[in-house]
């Protein structure tokens, strides 16, 4: 399911698995966890360091620094615990700082799943573990159905929602007008502009972000 591909030398895509190999939602939080497994982690890492693209685009199923419950559970990345990285979180801690210590430049992050859209910066001045660099994750969603949001932060690895779009209650429908999609453009000099668009293609918010070379 994992995979990559290239768009031109300014664009690799890295399309990650974050469902198959994850840890069961009643795994506990304040443990080691897997949310790539190890396998497909250490691919992803290798991959991104060998990468020659100046943008390294990561399309991921679940978003980093936002707790999604399942009951008393815990459903995505964030552990929704302050402190030291727990559970999944761990699997993301050590490709944050491996991807540091080998300078590699330029992630963004693609994802979804949460049914709204929003900007996320992360940075270690405002994180619980800070052996990282600053990096930004975009949401955008859902295409067609019930819209949810926003979802609780978690401050392990220092995100700041940038901006949001959700609806006033949750699971409103598609006529209401909270779906999502974003759009990705990468010029000739090298500056990457990502749109957050609404159902009707209208941009809600944009940022343009310079290569670090």
């Amino acid at each position: 399911m994992y995979r990559k591909f290239s768009y031109g030398p300014n664009i690799e895509v890295f399309i990650l698995d974050m469902r198959t190999y994850k840890d069961a939602n009643t795994s506990p939080r304040d443990q080691a966890g897997h949310i790539l497994g190890d396998r497909q982690a250490r691919w992803l890492l290798d991959s991104l360091s060998r990468s020659r693209a100046m943008w390294k685009i990561i399309a991921a199923d679940l978003p980093i620094g936002l707790t999604v419950p399942d009951g008393a559970d815990i459903e995505g990345v964030a552990n929704g615990l302050p402190g030291a990285p727990g559970g999944r979180e761990t699997e993301i801690a050590w490709l944050l700082k491996e991807l540091k210590r080998r300078r590699v430049r330029n992630t963004v992050w693609l994802t979804a799943d949460v049914h709204y859209s929003a900007a996320h910066h992360y940075s270690p001045d405002r994180a619980t573990f800070q052996d990282f660099d600053p990096f930004w994750e975009f949401v955008s969603g859902p295409l067609h159905a019930g819209a949810f949001g926003p979802n609780t932060l978690d401050p392990t690895f220092g995100p700041q929602a940038v901006f949001v779009s959700a609806p006033p209650a949750a699971n409103t429908t598609p006529l209401d007008g909270f779906q999502h999609f974003g759009e990705v453009e990468v010029a000739a000099d090298g500056r990457l502009t990502v749109w957050l668009r609404d159902i009707k293609g209208r941009s809600l918010w944009s940022t343009t972000l310079d290569p670090r070379r």
